[in-house]
């Protein structure tokens, strides 16, 4: 998550036209308190009962964990980008995952 973060402005166009959630099984207090104190410009949302992962393919019921996946879902609410799991390592993982956002944001309107 540290890597979304650091790259937040190049990676997600600095949240214009973008929105960012990431979800997890971990109690809503952990984490508000780890996202307040590592300062993430993203937004955090609690799953502890697995329903999201599970809709997504990202839960594992047997570790009661998610896998690291990550969708881009463009404006129409389909997904455009999918990593499962995402290669949080490798470098070229965060180029496809800007050129996915890129692609799938609207474009800028024209100015008048």
């Amino acid at each position: 998550m540290e890597a979304y973060r650091d790259q937040y402005a190049t990676l997600f166009n600095n949240g214009r036209k973008v929105v960012v959630i990431g979800i997890s099984v971990d109690a809503d207090t952990a984490l508000h308190s780890w996202a307040r104190d590592a300062d993430f410009p993203m937004l955090f949302g609690s799953d502890p009962a697995g329903k999201v992962g599970t809709a997504y393919g990202a839960y594992d019921a047997a570790r009661n964990t998610d896998n690291r996946s990550l969708y881009v879902i463009g404006p129409d609410g389909r997904i455009v980008y999918k990593a499962q799991p995402f290669r949080q390592m490798a470098e070229d993982a965060y180029t496809e995952l800007a050129a996915a956002v890129d692609k799938s944001s609207p474009p800028p309107a024209p100015k008048n």
